[in-house]
């Protein structure tokens, strides 16, 4: 009681201020052990935490302009190399990097994929410059609920921040969110600019890579988890991008609560349905078959969560290889061929197209679904100008371009060439 009590004053005459001609005795400052090992931890990958600015071209108003952009990164080898988000960097013309000693360096593209939202940098040295920088590590032990982290960043461009959380989900779902991973969510406070910079444990390992918040309801923020961004940095760095590789197959969990669909079986996953073109639906697989084996290995997705790990293994087969899938159709085991495609680009090149006010984009059947449906092969309108010539001509955003002056119009070049011959016959 004696020690309470004694504890309890010692608080109480903290908060008391001193009255003039007494001594102030200054108490030895106490930490506890956790904030020592939230100290720690920091400095393990401060000094590999990077602040990122870019430019990037913006050509959805409808003209060609440039918009800078802010976000985060961590260094992860000695020779310079930097993980962050795609849509820091996306489009970017130049990229500017600020080390956390205050160094600036420009940098250059190494690969990125905007299906992870990851993209991989290199610090760009003068030749003959060996620097060697200071580095972060990933952890080797996945992030399990409860677990307490730090996400390290520049919310709202503040470089060298820091904030604290649990890990409150090890395995959140979020469709139209990456098809080949799922998150970390956690209630470290992330806000813009955190994007791309390091989720970390309390032993300064980064087990994620911060890239998603919620603004509004509370402190909801969604990382990227060490084990997918292993499995994508090196194809980056070795193609430039990640290369997945496409079947054409769309998946439905055999249990979904949010579609209210129960299926009445205990393995498989269900053909939700394929892709026009694609190899799926050459080989024959079909909507509502329920896929029961890959190469003979059993499948089962009884709920969402399960999705991202059959497309992630989908994804990384090598491309021309034939794949053997095992379906159940009216009471009858088929097996379907089908051979492994190049995914490709999951976003359609750009041009813009001043002098007639609006902006233009290659169709892509992953990025505009709907457009895709109508013309496999083309450019759509993108942007157009407020008050514009093309505004004031009717065109607007989506509009299929099928000819120019009776010209055909199926990619940005013969779009390009049409606008030239315009704009040279008006001159």
């Amino acid at each position: 009681m004696k020690a309470c009590r004694n504890a309890i004053l010692s608080g109480l005459l903290t908060l008391l201020p001193v009255l003039p001609g007494c001594v102030q005795q200054t108490a030895p400052r106490y930490e506890a052990p956790f904030q020592k090992v939230v100290q720690e931890a920091g400095k393990e990958v401060f000094p590999a935490l990077v602040y990122i600015r870019a430019v990037r071209d913006e050509l959805e108003s409808g003209r060609n302009s440039a918009a800078a952009v802010s976000g985060s990164g961590v260094i992860i080898t000695p020779g310079g190399e930097i993980v962050t988000n795609n849509h820091v960097i996306e489009k970017s013309s130049d990229i500017r990097v600020l080390l956390n000693d205050g160094r600036a360096f420009d940098a250059e593209l190494v690969g990125t994929d905007k299906d992870t939202d990851l993209a991989l940098l290199r610090l760009k040295l003068p030749s003959g410059d060996t620097t060697v920088f200071p580095c972060a590590e990933f952890a080797e032990i996945p992030a399990k609920e409860g677990d307490f982290v730090m996400a390290l960043g520049a919310p709202w461009g503040l470089n060298r921040s820091v904030s604290i959380g649990i890990i409150s989900c090890a395995g959140r779902y979020l469709p139209g969110h990456g098809e080949y991973s799922l998150w970390y969510q956690t209630d470290a406070a992330i806000s813009p600019g955190n994007s791309g910079g390091p989720l970390i444990n309390t032993d300064g390992k980064i087990v994620g890579i911060n890239t998603l918040a919620m603004m509004a309801g509370g402190a909801v923020a969604f990382t990227i988890p060490a084990s997918t961004v292993q499995v994508v940095i090196p194809r980056l760095r070795q193609y430039g991008k990640a290369n997945w590789a496409w079947f054409g197959l769309r998946f439905q969990p055999l249990r979904d609560f949010d579609r209210n669909i129960y299926q009445p079986y205990d393995h498989g996953v269900m053909i939700d349905g394929t892709d026009v073109g694609s190899p799926a639906r050459r080989a024959g697989i079909e909507a509502n078959d329920l896929l029961v084996a890959v190469n003979g290995e059993p499948v089962t997705v009884m709920t969402g969560e399960e999705l991202p790990e059959l497309r992630r293994k989908l994804g990384l087969t090598p491309f021309g290889e034939t794949v053997t899938f095992t379906v159940e159709r009216a009471g009858k085991t088929l097996d379907f061929k089908v051979t492994a495609a190049e995914k490709g680009r999951v976003e359609g090149d750009e041009l813009s197209l001043n002098g007639w006010d609006f902006t233009a984009k290659v169709i892509n059947r992953f990025d505009n679904p709907n457009l895709y449906f109508y013309r496999s092969k083309g450019v759509f309108v993108y942007g157009v100008k407020p008050q514009g010539g093309a505004a004031r001509g009717g065109l607007q955003k989506q509009d299929i371009i099928v000819s120019v002056n009776g010209r055909s119009i199926t990619t940005l070049a013969d779009l390009s060439e049409a606008y030239e011959a315009a704009e040279k016959n008006s001159s």
